[in-house]
């Protein structure tokens, strides 16, 4: 059982639910919960829900199997600088997630296999070259944020064509979080927190647009509320003082509240339901968060 643990702890599972979350969103922009077809498609979205929680997972493990060495000195608790998992075990493990990832998104369309593909490039390519990069890094994790999005709406692969700059917002957003998160061990800059308070803003006033041309807007101001507070009451803390625990705390809560950012662009291009059914995720991400960490 403790191996297991051991297993589950380096997917980081709260983060694998939000990365749910980002496929749902997809699949409600897709229109296929607003479309009366959501019996039809049932099988797609579950494969999909399975494919992210797999690539989400195979990236972060491979996360801690190219930082090993970092982690004996940095996280000598995690599991490959303790011993608890062998480097090789922990390569294999991860490949096995990945390509069950790949595999999984297959079943659905040649066009969602060929994204999760792209998914598991840039994660790799995140973990082993562009991560310590200011810029490249936190680009290279937003894409596959952005990418997730686009294997949500690639459930109808015509809505792709219509949809896909959409990544954009993702993109922005996940790039603020990585951008703070080189602080949570050594403490940050503030310049960085306020160009992440003003892309937060960004991503906001992105999808309330969309959600006011969609006559959506007080159904997406009564999601984004929550929101808003989940991310920026930790984010002016941490502006406040910049240490590593206040800026890790931010980072925690940007990456968890991405499921009420997804649940705002449900709501926007579906039904309240739909919505209501991803902001279901987030007292799961949350409880999880209680015993795996996050960052």
């Amino acid at each position: 059982m403790k191996k297991i643990f051991d297993y589950l702890r380096m997917m980081r599972p709260a983060n694998v639910v939000t990365s749910v979350a980002d496929v749902l969103a997809g699949v409600a922009i897709a229109g296929v919960f607003s479309t009366g077809v959501f019996s039809d498609h049932l099988t797609a979205i579950l494969m999909l829900c399975f494919s992210t929680a797999c690539l989400y997972g195979g990236g972060i493990v491979f996360n801690d199997v190219f930082d090993a060495e970092l982690d004996k000195i940095e996280r000598p608790e995690r599991a490959i600088p303790s011993g608890r998992i062998s480097l090789r075990q922990a390569t294999i493990f991860g490949s096995t997630l990945l390509f069950a990832g790949i595999i999984a998104a297959g079943m659905v369309s040649s066009i969602s296999a060929l994204l999760a593909a792209g998914i598991s490039f840039f994660a790799l390519l995140y973990n082993k070259i562009s991560k310590h990069h200011p810029f490249a890094g936190p680009l290279n994790m937003g894409i596959c944020r952005g990418l997730n999005l686009l294997l949500g709406i690639s459930i109808i692969t015509a809505s792709l064509a219509q949809w896909y700059f959409l990544a954009a917002v993702p993109i922005v957003y996940i790039f603020s979080i990585t951008m703070i998160s080189r602080g949570e061990v050594h403490g940050g800059s503030k310049q960085n927190l306020y160009i992440a308070a003003l892309l937060y803003s960004i991503v906001t006033a992105c999808i309330l647009f969309f959600s006011y041309r969609n006559n959506k807007l007080l159904l997406s101001v009564i999601i984004l509320i929550p929101f808003l507070w989940m991310i920026f009451k930790p984010l002016l803390k941490a502006i406040q003082n910049p240490v590593g625990k206040n800026i890790g705390m931010a980072v925690k809560a940007g990456v968890i509240s991405l499921i009420l950012m997804d649940a705002a662009w449900a709501v926007t291009f579906s039904t309240i339901y739909a919505a209501l059914a991803i902001a279901s995720l987030l007292p799961l991400s949350i409880w999880l968060a209680k015993f795996f960490a996050v960052t």
